[in-house]
């Protein structure tokens, strides 16, 4: 036993059956436990090591991607399975499974943006490609047309020559067509393995779109909540701290954020299901 939690070898080769009702158990234990406690860290390591598999079966949706090695992108996804089980919620009226594949898909799908490169271009470029495209969206709404080099220049700050250097930087950035045979299809090139066109490996909703509609919803719950509410809400999710540094920020025990978070979120949870 470590505390009142029973003690578990290898959490990674439990049956799916058993790490989900463990889950659950040592999600209500670490609640309550004191971060960084040897009894919190050994539930938290427990938690991942119980729900690896759910990051296996997101990687195998990956596997032909053609970029990056299974192992890779098992640890990739590891890192949104702990993003995950750091900001579940018991008291949420969800499956932590489906909680977490979201983040755990988020982070592979990031892994291959940062990985698609044909050429190699210096990181600084490859950030100023992202930061013209969300630049030139923007501008396209607002303007009603498109952007020109020197709308660009102005609305990031920079100098026209660098706007141009990282319109043509973004040419070394590929992205296979989602109808590109990936199998023993008939025009499917001799090296590569079977499968099927790549839309129908990736090609799948993104369970975060449902998202969209309750932030929409969610928005006037939030103005009647007390600024301090709505603080710990930004710091926890906003800001991504956790427990104990909300509480060392505010003065008040882990514990009492704890409770304070709870309570804030069956609030807005009961205000969603009963106003929507």
């Amino acid at each position: 036993m470590a505390g009142d939690l029973p003690w578990i070898e290898d959490g990674a080769s439990l049956p799916p059956r058993d790490a989900r009702e463990l889950s659950k158990l040592f999600f209500d234990r670490l609640r309550v436990l004191e971060e960084g406690t040897p009894e919190y860290q050994y539930a938290r390591n427990t938690l991942i090591e119980m729900n690896l598999s759910l990051v296996k079966f997101a990687a195998g949706r990956f596997r032909n991607r053609g970029s990056g090695d299974m192992e890779d992108i098992v640890q990739v996804g590891t890192i949104g399975l702990i993003k995950a089980i750091d900001r579940f919620d018991l008291s949420r009226e969800v499956e932590f499974t489906s909680f977490a594949v979201p983040y755990i898909v988020g982070e592979i799908k990031r892994y291959f943006r940062d990985a698609s490169w044909a050429v190699h271009v210096p990181r600084r470029l490859q950030e100023l490609r992202v930061e013209l495209a969300k630049a030139k969206e923007y501008l396209a709404t607002t303007l009603d047309r498109d952007p020109t080099v020197k709308d660009l220049a102005a609305h990031l700050g920079i100098g026209e020559d660098e706007v141009v250097e990282g319109l043509v930087a973004a040419n070394g950035y590929t992205a296979g067509s989602l109808d590109t045979p990936n199998a023993d299809t008939e025009d499917a090139p001799a090296h590569l393995s079977s499968g099927r066109p790549y839309a129908d490996l990736v090609g799948d909703d993104d369970p975060a779109m449902e998202l969209v509609e309750d932030f929409h919803a969610l928005a006037p719950l939030l103005t009647r909540l007390s600024d301090r509410e709505r603080t710990i809400l930004e710091m926890r999710f906003g800001q991504e701290m956790t427990q104990a540094q909300i509480g060392a920020g505010l003065g008040i025990s882990q514990m009492h954020v704890s409770r304070l978070l709870t309570r804030t979120l069956t609030r807005l949870r009961r205000g969603m299901l009963t106003e929507h």
